[in-house]
């Protein structure tokens, strides 16, 4: 498995769609976030009448030896609530200390849980269940004085989930595999509370990354045809999973939210993440440039992600810029 190409295309998936363009809190796109794999608690779903998602389901093909290990990991976010108080006890939407803007937003920090390597031979089945506790502080701001201007309070509520994975055989060598994620955090008054309520509590840009040993992954996309029927009933719920890795690879499948091909790769030409794939990094790029000062204060102050954008923007260099411009790859010509 080339893990460190693996790494990238999880990596691009988990924060896609964590902060857009113009990349500042103020922006109405930034103002509802998380649409991309978000798994709310159950509690909330079922008062909410499903519409929003507590679980997610993948389901693939794995062919090959008796002898098959099967190594599962989940990722998502964990959202954490950063809170702006200023020197009369008050909530704020943003502050200016010494010059420096801070801001009410929704940090978030990444999470995974593995399941024990699964021994076909053995097992065909496994439970984990999962948790992460909440967490507070306070950090005091002070002004040119030393006086308390304020204060940024950072809160994060716990989670907690179960992995559930099967496998059953279809026929000699053949096996359908079940990996479920299920968001079991309580939640209090659950039809009182909002999406915001909800978010706090859930996993977001939850995927799976699903590793074999001894064993190969049949891609659903393009079955060979003796498994495509097998391939058309698998039932995917809110997740879509390819192969990845080095061209040709079957040993490892990533289950995400958002609908990728077979070896999904970052491109060349990109300079560095820019969380949204409905662009294309040259007019991200040339959108950034022509921000005001006050609007990338704004974008510089709201995260350290949004902030690092910025930067490499403004220090970008002609020559990666014109890369952007486009490039010409694969093309047959025939007579």
């Amino acid at each position: 498995m080339n893990l460190s190409l693996v790494e990238k295309i999880a990596d691009a998936v988990l924060y896609e769609g964590y902060i857009l363009y113009p990349y500042r809190p103020s922006a109405v796109k930034n103002q509802q976030r998380w649409n991309f794999g978000a798994l709310c608690p159950k509690a909330y779903s079922e008062a909410q009448g499903g519409t929003e998602a507590w679980s997610m389901q993948t389901e693939c093909l794995i062919n090959g030896a008796p002898d098959i290990v099967l190594d599962v990991k989940i990722r998502f976010l964990h959202l954490l609530w950063r809170e702006i108080i200023d020197s009369d006890s008050r909530a704020v939407s943003s502050l200016q200390v010494n010059g420096k803007l801070v801001q009410t937003w929704q940090e978030a920090v990444e999470r995974e849980a593995s399941v024990p390597p699964l021994d076909f031979r053995k097992e065909v089945s496994a439970q984990l269940p999962f948790k992460f506790p909440s967490t507070g502080q306070v950090e005091n701001l002070h002004d040119e004085n030393g006086d308390l201007a304020g204060q940024i309070v950072r809160t994060q509520q716990a989670i907690e989930g179960v992995i559930e994975i099967a496998g059953t055989c279809l026929s000699d060598g053949l096996i359908k595999l079940n990996v479920s994620i299920r968001n079991l955090t309580a939640l209090k008054n659950a039809d009182e509370k909002n999406r915001d309520d909800a978010l706090m509590r859930s996993f977001v840009s939850t995927h799976t990354i699903l590793g074999l040993r001894e064993g190969n992954f049949v891609s659903l996309l393009d079955p060979p045809d003796v498994w495509r029927e097998a391939a058309a009933g698998c039932n995917n719920i809110g997740t879509y999973p390819v192969l990845v890795g080095d061209e040709g690879a079957l040993d490892c499948m990533l289950s995400s939210p958002i609908i990728l091909y077979d070896y999904p790769q970052i491109a060349a030409e990109s300079a560095g993440e820019l969380f949204d794939g409905t662009e294309i990094d040259e007019i991200l790029t040339l959108r950034i440039m022509t921000l005001t000062d006050e609007e990338k204060l704004e974008m510089r102050s709201s995260d350290e992600r949004a902030r690092q954008i910025l930067e490499r923007t403004e220090t970008l260099p002609q020559e990666q810029l014109i890369k952007m411009h486009g490039a010409m790859k694969g093309v047959n010509r025939k007579p």
